[in-house]
Protein backbone atom coordinates (compact mmCIF):
# COMPACT_ATOMS: atom_id res chain seq x y z
CA UNK A 1 0.00 0.00 0.00
CA UNK A 2 1.11 3.43 -0.40
CA UNK A 3 -0.14 6.89 1.59
CA UNK A 4 0.01 10.46 1.05
CA UNK A 5 2.41 12.85 2.77
CA UNK A 6 2.60 16.77 3.08
CA UNK A 7 6.12 18.43 2.76
CA UNK A 8 6.53 21.96 3.16
CA UNK A 9 8.26 23.74 0.53
CA UNK A 10 11.82 24.92 1.17
CA UNK A 11 12.08 28.49 0.96
CA UNK A 12 9.01 31.55 0.96
CA UNK A 13 5.14 30.56 1.42
CA UNK A 14 3.30 27.51 2.34
CA UNK A 15 3.52 25.93 -1.06
CA UNK A 16 1.69 22.67 -0.77
CA UNK A 17 2.28 19.54 -2.72
CA UNK A 18 -0.22 17.14 -3.97
CA UNK A 19 0.38 13.62 -5.73
CA UNK A 20 -1.85 10.55 -7.03
CA UNK A 21 -1.66 7.85 -9.22
CA UNK A 22 -4.78 7.96 -11.60
CA UNK A 23 -6.40 4.63 -10.45
CA UNK A 24 -7.38 2.90 -7.22
CA UNK A 25 -4.35 3.18 -4.89
CA UNK A 26 -3.02 5.99 -3.58
CA UNK A 27 0.66 7.47 -4.01
CA UNK A 28 3.62 7.46 -0.90
CA UNK A 29 5.01 10.81 -0.60
CA UNK A 30 8.03 9.76 0.87
CA UNK A 31 11.78 9.09 1.85
CA UNK A 32 14.61 7.08 0.90
CA UNK A 33 13.89 3.27 1.12
CA UNK A 34 11.14 1.14 0.40
CA UNK A 35 9.25 -0.10 3.54
CA UNK A 36 9.80 -3.51 4.71
CA UNK A 37 7.42 -6.26 6.81
CA UNK A 38 9.06 -7.45 9.70
CA UNK A 39 8.90 -10.37 11.52
CA UNK A 40 10.38 -13.72 11.93
CA UNK A 41 9.15 -14.82 8.45
CA UNK A 42 11.74 -12.27 6.88
CA UNK A 43 11.39 -8.72 5.06
CA UNK A 44 10.83 -7.60 1.69
CA UNK A 45 9.75 -4.28 -0.11
CA UNK A 46 9.90 -3.01 -3.63
CA UNK A 47 9.16 -0.23 -5.49
CA UNK A 48 8.91 1.19 -9.00
CA UNK A 49 9.30 4.75 -8.95
CA UNK A 50 10.72 7.21 -6.52
CA UNK A 51 11.32 10.62 -7.09
CA UNK A 52 12.70 13.30 -4.74
CA UNK A 53 12.99 16.84 -6.45
CA UNK A 54 13.08 19.89 -5.67
CA UNK A 55 11.10 22.66 -8.53
CA UNK A 56 12.12 25.71 -8.36
CA UNK A 57 9.97 28.64 -9.72
CA UNK A 58 10.37 31.65 -12.21
CA UNK A 59 10.64 33.68 -8.82
CA UNK A 60 12.71 31.12 -7.41
CA UNK A 61 10.47 29.84 -5.08
CA UNK A 62 11.32 26.39 -4.13
CA UNK A 63 8.85 23.77 -3.81
CA UNK A 64 9.92 19.76 -3.29
CA UNK A 65 8.46 16.94 -5.69
CA UNK A 66 8.67 13.73 -3.29
CA UNK A 67 6.38 11.18 -5.13
CA UNK A 68 6.34 7.19 -5.41
CA UNK A 69 4.33 5.01 -7.23
CA UNK A 70 3.63 1.27 -6.66
CA UNK A 71 5.94 0.92 -3.10
CA UNK A 72 5.06 -2.41 -1.38
CA UNK A 73 6.03 -4.06 1.20
CA UNK A 74 5.53 -8.00 1.85
CA UNK A 75 2.89 -9.32 1.88
CA UNK A 76 1.89 -7.25 -0.98
CA UNK A 77 1.92 -6.36 -4.91
CA UNK A 78 0.71 -3.43 -6.95
CA UNK A 79 0.27 -2.38 -10.63
CA UNK A 80 -0.37 0.86 -10.92
CA UNK A 81 0.58 2.39 -14.55
CA UNK A 82 0.00 6.10 -14.18
CA UNK A 83 1.62 8.93 -11.94
CA UNK A 84 0.76 12.37 -11.31
CA UNK A 85 1.68 15.16 -9.29
CA UNK A 86 0.47 18.46 -8.43
CA UNK A 87 3.26 20.84 -7.62
CA UNK A 88 2.23 24.47 -6.75
CA UNK A 89 2.75 27.08 -8.79
CA UNK A 90 3.65 25.27 -11.56
CA UNK A 91 2.11 24.29 -14.75
CA UNK A 92 -1.61 26.52 -13.92
CA UNK A 93 -2.30 24.32 -11.09
CA UNK A 94 -2.65 21.19 -13.64
CA UNK A 95 -1.01 17.66 -12.10
CA UNK A 96 2.49 17.15 -13.71
CA UNK A 97 2.75 13.36 -15.25
CA UNK A 98 5.44 11.94 -13.61
CA UNK A 99 5.09 8.33 -15.10
CA UNK A 100 3.39 6.18 -17.81
CA UNK A 101 4.04 2.80 -18.72
CA UNK A 102 2.71 -0.28 -20.21
CA UNK A 103 3.20 -2.24 -17.23
CA UNK A 104 4.49 -1.41 -13.48
CA UNK A 105 4.64 -4.06 -11.01
CA UNK A 106 6.04 -3.94 -7.66
CA UNK A 107 5.47 -7.84 -5.64
CA UNK A 108 7.20 -8.07 -2.06
CA UNK A 109 6.38 -11.73 -0.76
CA UNK A 110 7.88 -14.11 2.66
CA UNK A 111 6.75 -17.29 2.75
CA UNK A 112 8.16 -21.02 2.29
CA UNK A 113 11.87 -19.81 4.16
CA UNK A 114 12.60 -17.32 1.83
CA UNK A 115 12.00 -13.28 0.83
CA UNK A 116 11.60 -12.01 -2.15
CA UNK A 117 10.91 -8.33 -3.53
CA UNK A 118 10.52 -8.20 -7.31
CA UNK A 119 9.99 -4.73 -9.45
CA UNK A 120 9.62 -4.66 -12.98
CA UNK A 121 9.08 -1.63 -15.69
CA UNK A 122 7.35 -1.81 -19.52
CA UNK A 123 7.23 0.83 -21.94
CA UNK A 124 7.55 3.70 -19.77
CA UNK A 125 8.64 7.33 -20.08
CA UNK A 126 9.30 9.45 -16.98
CA UNK A 127 8.75 12.82 -16.88
CA UNK A 128 9.83 16.50 -14.86
CA UNK A 129 7.94 19.27 -14.05
CA UNK A 130 8.27 22.11 -16.88
CA UNK A 131 9.18 19.50 -19.37
CA UNK A 132 5.82 17.97 -20.36
CA UNK A 133 6.85 17.21 -24.10
CA UNK A 134 10.53 16.14 -23.10
CA UNK A 135 10.60 12.95 -21.31
CA UNK A 136 13.27 12.61 -19.14
CA UNK A 137 13.77 8.92 -19.98
CA UNK A 138 12.08 6.54 -21.77
CA UNK A 139 13.11 2.58 -21.77
CA UNK A 140 11.78 -0.53 -22.71
CA UNK A 141 11.96 -2.80 -20.01
CA UNK A 142 13.85 -2.94 -16.44
CA UNK A 143 13.21 -5.27 -13.68
CA UNK A 144 15.02 -5.82 -9.83
CA UNK A 145 14.91 -8.93 -8.09
CA UNK A 146 15.91 -9.80 -4.45
CA UNK A 147 16.05 -13.00 -2.86
CA UNK A 148 16.45 -14.00 0.66
CA UNK A 149 16.11 -17.48 1.66
CA UNK A 150 16.45 -18.88 5.26
CA UNK A 151 20.04 -20.27 5.72
CA UNK A 152 21.23 -19.45 2.44
CA UNK A 153 23.44 -16.86 0.81
CA UNK A 154 20.47 -13.84 -0.48
CA UNK A 155 21.07 -12.58 -3.75
CA UNK A 156 20.25 -9.29 -5.79
CA UNK A 157 19.68 -8.77 -10.01
CA UNK A 158 18.64 -5.86 -11.78
CA UNK A 159 17.87 -5.89 -15.33
CA UNK A 160 18.50 -3.08 -18.10
CA UNK A 161 18.16 -2.35 -22.14
CA UNK A 162 21.22 -1.59 -23.99
CA UNK A 163 20.08 1.54 -24.11
CA UNK A 164 17.55 4.57 -22.98
CA UNK A 165 16.49 7.70 -24.42
CA UNK A 166 17.33 10.45 -22.01
CA UNK A 167 15.27 13.62 -23.09
CA UNK A 168 15.05 12.57 -27.00
CA UNK A 169 19.19 11.69 -26.51
CA UNK A 170 20.06 8.11 -27.22
CA UNK A 171 22.37 6.93 -24.44
CA UNK A 172 23.84 3.33 -24.93
CA UNK A 173 24.20 1.77 -20.86
CA UNK A 174 27.01 -1.08 -20.02
CA UNK A 175 25.94 -3.98 -17.71
CA UNK A 176 26.88 -2.03 -14.74
CA UNK A 177 28.38 1.37 -13.83
CA UNK A 178 27.72 5.15 -14.45
CA UNK A 179 26.63 7.01 -18.13
CA UNK A 180 25.68 10.33 -18.75
CA UNK A 181 23.42 12.56 -21.00
CA UNK A 182 23.74 16.19 -21.44
CA UNK A 183 21.79 17.75 -23.49
CA UNK A 184 22.01 21.12 -24.60
CA UNK A 185 19.08 23.59 -24.00
CA UNK A 186 17.95 21.27 -21.14
CA UNK A 187 20.31 20.20 -18.60
CA UNK A 188 22.35 16.85 -17.74
CA UNK A 189 21.47 13.86 -16.19
CA UNK A 190 23.90 11.22 -14.33
CA UNK A 191 22.54 7.40 -14.62
CA UNK A 192 23.42 4.80 -11.97
CA UNK A 193 23.29 1.35 -13.91
CA UNK A 194 22.54 -1.86 -12.43
CA UNK A 195 22.99 -1.32 -8.99
CA UNK A 196 23.19 -4.67 -6.95
CA UNK A 197 24.38 -5.32 -2.64
CA UNK A 198 24.51 -8.37 -1.01
CA UNK A 199 25.41 -8.97 2.93
CA UNK A 200 25.06 -12.54 4.69
CA UNK A 201 21.13 -11.61 5.51
CA UNK A 202 20.04 -8.96 2.84
CA UNK A 203 19.91 -8.10 -0.72
CA UNK A 204 19.16 -4.95 -2.80
CA UNK A 205 18.79 -4.11 -6.59
CA UNK A 206 18.08 -1.15 -7.96
CA UNK A 207 17.70 -0.87 -11.89
CA UNK A 208 18.04 2.99 -12.43
CA UNK A 209 19.07 5.96 -10.34
CA UNK A 210 19.01 9.39 -12.30
CA UNK A 211 20.54 12.11 -11.21
CA UNK A 212 18.94 15.32 -12.70
CA UNK A 213 19.61 18.72 -13.25
CA UNK A 214 17.65 20.80 -15.95
CA UNK A 215 16.56 24.36 -16.43
CA UNK A 216 13.11 24.36 -18.33
CA UNK A 217 13.03 27.80 -18.41
CA UNK A 218 15.05 27.63 -21.78
CA UNK A 219 12.71 25.89 -23.52
CA UNK A 220 9.49 25.32 -21.90
CA UNK A 221 6.72 27.94 -22.27
CA UNK A 222 6.72 30.77 -19.68
CA UNK A 223 3.34 29.74 -18.29
CA UNK A 224 4.62 26.75 -16.59
CA UNK A 225 6.46 28.62 -14.07
CA UNK A 226 9.52 26.39 -13.68
CA UNK A 227 12.82 27.38 -13.85
CA UNK A 228 14.91 24.63 -12.59
CA UNK A 229 14.72 21.07 -11.04
CA UNK A 230 17.14 18.85 -9.55
CA UNK A 231 17.35 15.92 -7.32
CA UNK A 232 17.05 12.16 -8.06
CA UNK A 233 15.02 9.80 -9.62
CA UNK A 234 14.83 5.72 -8.23
CA UNK A 235 13.49 3.24 -10.96
CA UNK A 236 12.86 -0.70 -9.85
CA UNK A 237 13.90 -1.30 -6.50
CA UNK A 238 13.62 -4.63 -4.77
CA UNK A 239 15.02 -5.46 -1.33
CA UNK A 240 14.67 -8.36 1.03
CA UNK A 241 15.91 -9.60 4.60
CA UNK A 242 16.29 -14.01 5.34
CA UNK A 243 13.76 -15.23 7.27
CA UNK A 244 15.01 -16.45 10.64
CA UNK A 245 16.18 -19.71 10.40
CA UNK A 246 20.03 -19.54 9.44
CA UNK A 247 22.27 -16.88 7.39
CA UNK A 248 24.37 -17.16 4.35
CA UNK A 249 28.04 -16.78 4.21
CA UNK A 250 29.64 -13.55 4.05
Amino acid sequence: MNSNAFVPPVRRTAAALTAAALAAAPVLLAGAAPAYASGGDGKAGAVVLRADLGVTLLDQTRVPLNVTLNEVQAPESASETLLTARVEGAHRGRPVEVLKAAVATAEAKTEAGKAEGRANLVNARVFVPGLKKHPLIELDQVTSTAVCPAGGQPTAEAKIPGHVTVFGQRVELSAEGTARADVEGIGSVELALAKTTTTATTAAATALELQVSVTPELTAPKKLNVAAVEGKVTLVEATCESPAGGSGDS
